[in-house]
């Protein structure tokens, strides 16, 4: 039987088809091994990344990724379900929604109504599946993301719940209830989201990618345009611009989520401060990306593509498929 190097060296100008043969090879004789872990191994770094290290790694990331593409049509439907239901349990938990990720599924797959759960429950499910969907179709659009793209976002998440409120600008002023934050006065909502519309359109760019997200997060949720939803109508947003720019979504977990909501408190407190913020941000796209990339490298449309990625792969496993745990 052939060793992890042997092959790994007979990889060497190797076609994109025969790196993809060899790798499932070794994954064969090496059951234990999960390709996930070995991405993520791939990505460990020698030593602590300030913030513009870690982006050139989403970077890089990106461009294997983009090595794959375009994308199957069984992939992107396998990526589409996952975060359809992931994304959707998890920025509702994070507002309180009690339902379980399996629930989520339930809902969304089967029009399921569980016991014991609220109707508002199921009802939020349903109206931010409508609003991923819609996104998905901005995504592939090309003119500016306006006011109305944002209220439109906002009416899909809240229709069946608020109606009245849905797309609509609140019409008194709040406070956060957990730190006492005063949000901008609601008469000047109009001329504040002009302006995030208009830094959207020619601020934003100058940014990379993953901060202009993670700025438009949280401005967005700054100014707090709408009485309820914004947390959900943010993430929403923040992931359309990821899109836009060939990133995968970035799923915040509800177990982050005191972080999460201890991370927008800092900006806001300390003249906006985002790292902490970004750090959160570049975590879930990271992951994202490793998932991506997890699902590719075996996938047998796969064959034939991602020749940047599975180079690297062999070369690490070159060096280290013989010591590192790759399970």
């Amino acid at each position: 039987m052939e060793t992890v190097r042997s092959l790994t060296v007979k990889s060497q100008r190797a076609t994109a088809t025969e790196l993809f043969d060899t790798l499932l090879l070794l994954l064969k004789a090496h059951p234990h091994w999960r390709i996930d872990a070995l991405v993520s191994q791939l990505l460990v770094p020698a030593m602590p990344m300030d913030i513009a290290a870690q982006l050139a790694q989403l970077d890089q990331l990106k461009g294997w990724l983009d090595s794959f593409r375009p994308l199957s049509p069984a992939v992107l439907a396998e990526l589409k379900q996952r975060y359809d239901v992931r994304f959707t349990y998890n920025s509702n938990a994070i507002e309180g929604n009690t339902l379980t990720q399996n629930e989520t599924e339930l809902v969304l797959a089967k029009g399921i109504a569980v016991g014991g759960k609220t109707l508002i429950e199921h009802l939020e499910v349903v109206g931010h599946k409508e609003a991923i969907d819609y996104v998905e179709t901005l995504a592939q659009a090309e003119s500016p993301i306006g006011e109305w793209e944002i209220r439109q976002i906002h009416a899909l998440i809240m229709r069946q719940i608020a109606p009245t409120e849905a797309g609509q600008y609140r019409q008194l002023d709040v406070k956060a209830a957990g730190t006492e934050h005063v949000y901008p006065p609601h008469y000047l909502l109009p001329e504040l989201m002009t302006e995030f519309v208009q830094w959207l359109i020619t601020e934003s760019s100058r940014l990379h990618p993953v901060e202009a997200a993670t700025e438009a997060h949280y401005r967005f949720v700054s100014i707090h345009p709408f009485r309820d939803g914004n947390g959900r109508t943010g993430r929403l947003l923040m992931n359309l611009l990821l899109m836009r720019a060939g990133f995968p979504i970035a799923i915040i977990p509800t177990q982050q989520r005191q972080r999460y909501l201890e991370a927008i408190i800092q900006g806001q407190r300390s003249q906006d401060d985002l790292a902490p913020l970004m750090a959160i941000v570049m975590e879930s796209v990271r992951e994202s990306f490793v998932e991506t990339l997890a699902l590719l490298a075996t996938a047998t449309d796969s064959r034939g593509q991602g020749k940047p990625f599975y180079e690297e792969i062999m070369e690490f496993l070159k060096t280290h498929g013989e010591t590192r745990k790759l399970s």
